[in-house]
């Protein structure tokens, strides 16, 4: 059960709903302010720092799962470790977009 629940698909969906939840006070912040003030106020250097969590722990699962692919096939380490560059490159990129946004205001 607790394999299950702290899967990779599992945790990608958790992430994506918290950084939709955390930064949404910037994407309507005319009706949140004509709203009144909120019951639940996440800042958002909360936000950034889910952001960076979830980045920190995706680029791991992605060096481990490389590396332990490279010992046990070491004639395709050159393309795993092209596949892993570009692999930690879109999730740099995410970041980077996910960060401007959570900290914009």
């Amino acid at each position: 059960m607790t394999r299950s629940l702290f899967s990779v698909r599992s945790l990608s969906v958790v992430a994506a709903v918290a950084l939709t939840v955390l930064c949404s006070g910037v994407a309507s912040a005319q009706e949140a302010a004509a709203a009144g003030p909120s019951l639940i106020n996440f800042t958002s250097a909360f936000a950034v720092g889910l952001v960076v969590i979830g980045a920190a722990f995706g680029i791991s699962r992605l060096a481990s799962a490389a590396y332990e692919s490279m010992a046990r096939q070491p004639e395709a380490a050159g393309t795993i470790n092209t596949a892993m560059i570009i692999a930690a490159a879109l999730i740099e990129g995410f970041t980077f977009y996910a960060l401007f946004i959570c900290s914009s205001k």
